[in-house]
């Protein structure tokens, strides 16, 4: 018995024993883990409320500004960037009548032009008309640029109808030589440009020159006197040679309203002119204006291309007007321009420009006479509206003055 107890006690003796070794094993295995990192404050969060028995912080004595008190940046007056205006269109213009223009166009030749008629009318009413003074008074026409031809005829018929007339009145002599200078510069010829033919739309008009003669400004110009007219008009920007030939023109058809065709610097003037045309059809307008680059006379190549462009225009429609521009200061130079240019194109009319600068009048005469053209369009000044139909009897008067 005795036996039986003692294996019992030693069994629960090993038992405990062996229970103990575990314990301790597992416990060595479990490490203890370290404290988490403390969290980063967050910056964006409201300041914590005190809590009770916190202590709050200790009050500023400052007094509290109002918000009319605190200088903000710049000033105190916050600048707001409004985004970029719109580019505004050009407003549209509505010309000078061609009545009105008329008028003060002819003040204006009265002034720079009546220093032929004064002369003229000097030397006829000399008392005695010998052979000295009819030659001054052919001096005085041919300086004036009437021409070799139309002079000789002038003195002729003034020779012949002072001796019929007699006594020579300072009213008579006036009236003498306005009827023989109304006869040199014609009062028969059709100066009309034709921009409204019959049967089709629209009307054509080709505009040539040499350089410098303002051929851009005077089409520019010409839509104006159209537009003023109540004409509806495109304008073909041909000069692709001069880099601002077609910016010129645009600016000059956008303040009337007028659409500009242009193509590519450089390109082909002929495919400028042959869309322009196109688009006047399509856009059912009343005139197309072309404006063509300046060339020299002289230039075969430049004026055979002229004659190329007038072609591919006419498969569109025939051109109702091709407009020589002449500088009036040019002179007698300006009469080989034209002819060269007449036989190229067939020119139908004359546009004199820069006529206010000289009194040389008589250029008006000569080119007349040497081409049988008429001169339908002058120019008298740099404005917008200085350029107007040509009208024989105003011109006369006021080459002879008031």
């Amino acid at each position: 018995m005795e036996t039986i107890i003692l294996a019992v006690v030693i069994a629960v003796v090993v038992l405990g024993a062996l229970g103990g070794l575990l314990i301790g094993s597992t416990l060595k295995k479990k490490k203890q883990l370290p404290p988490p990192p403390p969290a980063a404050p967050d910056l964006t969060a409201p300041p914590a409320e005190p809590q009770v028995g916190e202590e709050a912080e200790t009050p500023r004595d400052e007094p509290r500004r109002t918000i009319e008190e605190v200088d903000l940046p710049g000033g105190g007056t916050t600048t707001v960037e409004e985004p970029p205006a719109a580019e505004k269109a050009p407003e549209i213009e509505i010309p000078e009548p061609t009545a009105g223009r008329l008028i003060r166009l002819r003040a204006r030749l009265s002034r720079s032009q009546n220093a032929l008629g004064k002369g003229l009318l000097t030397l006829l009413s000399r008392e005695h008309l010998d052979e000295d003074t009819w030659e001054e008074i052919e001096d005085t026409l041919l300086t004036a640029d009437v021409g070799v031809q139309p002079t000789q005829e002038l003195v002729e018929r003034l020779r012949e109808r002072v001796k019929v007339l007699g006594t020579r009145t300072p009213e008579e002599l006036r009236g003498l030589l306005r009827e023989e200078l109304l006869k040199l510069v014609g009062t028969d010829m059709d100066r009309e440009v034709k921009t409204e033919p019959e049967g089709r739309k629209p009307g054509i008009v080709m505009v040539v020159g040499v350089n410098g003669t303002g051929k851009t400004t005077t089409t520019g110009k010409l839509a104006r006197v159209l537009v003023a007219d109540g004409r509806t008009v495109v304008l073909g920007a041909a000069d692709t040679f001069r880099a601002a030939a077609a910016d010129q023109l645009q600016t000059w058809g956008e303040r009337v309203g007028a659409y500009t065709v242009r193509g590519p610097e450089a390109g082909d003037p002929a495919s400028v002119a042959f869309d322009a045309v196109k688009e006047g059809k399509e856009m059912d307008v009343d005139v197309v204006l072309i404006d063509t680059a300046g060339r020299l006379h002289t230039k075969t190549g430049l004026m055979d291309e002229l004659g190329k462009v007038k072609r591919v225009v006419e498969k569109h429609a025939p051109l109702d007007e091709v407009l020589l521009v002449l500088d009036a200061t040019t002179g007698q130079n300006g009469l080989v321009q034209a002819r060269v240019f007449s036989e190229v194109v067939d020119i139908t009319g004359i546009v004199l420009t820069k006529l206010d600068g000289t009194a040389k009048g008589g250029i008006v005469i000569a080119v007349q006479n040497e081409l049988g053209v008429p001169v339908k369009l002058i120019g008298l000044g740099e404005g917008p509206d200085d350029l107007a139909p040509f009208d024989p009897e105003a011109f006369v008067d006021a080459l002879l003055g008031d």
